[in-house]
């Protein structure tokens, strides 16, 4: 809950054997966040893709660049300036297709995934891509295309709750919120802690935020777009909207909630540590002569981050996805939430488990769907990564092709 989900640096070069190279400033100049891809976000299933200025345990690093400084130095001062400004507008132009494909184009296969996941009905599961895009089409025929990117505000508001709450959390207690590369055991359980405490009181948004996605556009109303503020405030308080009585209570779902968070966290700082140093490995070093395409620094900087934090949170989610099947059960029983037919693509179902717990959830997936029942809508995830890895791709292409043609 990209976990999902979602900060300069000025050291680390050493660790990366880059002395004495001048990094070129990314998008940060231009009003986008320091790093499009990060591991920060406790539900980085939903925001995790940010620029690539921290580690993955949060400790500050700077990404491996190319090209040595005596090339930079050579260059006549008014091609190195047309060099860096278009550095800015690369890195600029690649986190931005970043955040716009994961916050943007990402929504209708993270709101799919959810409703198949509450879905104990289906019989359905969605495996594959395929079938994923024909049922995604009957949906925007019937309710429209907007009904797609239902929920998609919410989202945002719980991503900046547990960004918010975290950063007050680190200032005011001993809790790091950045892990240094001389990092001690305890250090780092101050890290996971802390991570823990922000899914804690980003709990009750997170089940108002995945109402919002998985209800159907069919019954519901417009929502405003502080009603994932009001609706968490009264989970929290225990008013509002009457509820079911098998609604859960918050403290049934603290555990399954921060497990879900710390264990994706945990798998794709792991995961995107071990990629980066493969990469750097596999990378060999340019002499000055080799230096030709300096021009592309940023792009040479940014992409082995990227590709080390897309696929650790694409493992993470495959790893965590029977788990989250179960949370998204548990936050989503006894709220009288109607859902779309995810096995048609048109008509209505009501949620009406009476699962006791996460370990009678479990047992009852297991026994009544099978196997394969934690892992409904996993076909959307297929569809998501592919859609977010081609756009990063492209994105590359354009920028290469761009700033080669300026040299």
């Amino acid at each position: 809950m990209h976990s999902r989900r979602p900060q300069n640096f000025t050291e680390g070069l050493d660790a990366r054997g880059c002395e004495d190279v001048p990094v070129p400033v990314p998008a940060a100049g231009y009003g986008m966040p320091a790093r499009p891809w990060d591991c920060t976000d406790p539900w980085a299933s939903e925001s995790r893709y940010r620029a690539p200025v921290t580690g993955p345990w949060g400790e500050r690093q700077a990404p491996a660049v190319a090209a040595p400084a005596s090339d930079v130095a050579a260059a006549p001062e008014t091609a190195a300036g047309s060099t860096d400004q278009l550095n800015r507008f690369a890195g600029f132009g690649v986190g931005l297709a970043s955040l716009f494909t994961e916050n943007v184009l990402a929504h209708p296969c993270i709101v799919f995934r959810r409703q198949c996941q509450v879905n104990y009905h289906a019989k359905s599961y969605h495996l594959t891509p395929f079938t994923v895009v024909n049922i995604m089409y009957h949906f925007s025929k019937t309710q429209g295309i907007k009904g797609l990117w239902k929920g998609m505000g919410s989202t945002f508001i719980v991503q900046g709750i547990a960004l918010g709450t975290e950063g007050i959390i680190s200032e005011f207690t001993p809790l790091p919120r950045e892990v240094s590369h001389k990092w001690s055991p305890k250090q780092i359980a101050g890290h996971l802690v802390l991570k823990g405490l922000t899914c804690v009181v980003a709990l009750p948004f997170y089940s108002a935020s995945l109402i919002e996605t998985v209800q159907s556009e069919i019954i519901r109303d417009n929502p405003g777009i502080l009603d994932c503020v009001k609706e968490g405030i009264c989970r929290l308080v225990g008013m509002g909207v009457p509820h079911s009585k098998r609604l859960l209570p918050l403290g049934v779902l603290v555990f399954p909630t921060v497990l879900h968070g710390v264990l994706h966290y945990i798998i794709s700082a792991i995961i995107q540590k071990f990629i980066l140093f493969l990469l750097q490995k596999k990378t060999p070093h340019q002499h000055p002569a080799d230096t030709c395409n300096s021009v592309q620094t940023v792009l040479d900087a940014y992409y082995p981050e990227l590709i080390a934090s897309f696929v650790a949170n694409l493992c993470a989610d495959i790893l965590v996805y029977p788990l989250e099947t179960v949370l998204h059960r548990l936050h989503i029983q006894g709220t009288r939430t109607i859902i779309d037919n995810t096995d048609l693509g048109f008509e209505v179902l009501p949620i009406n488990t009476q699962y006791e717990g996460m370990r009678d959830c479990i047992n009852v997936i297991q026994k009544e769907e099978g196997i394969f029942g934690f892992y409904k809508g996993f076909g959307a995830v297929i569809v998501q990564y592919t859609l977010h890895a081609a756009v990063l791709q492209i994105t590359k292409m354009i920028y290469s092709t761009l700033l080669q043609n300026t040299t």
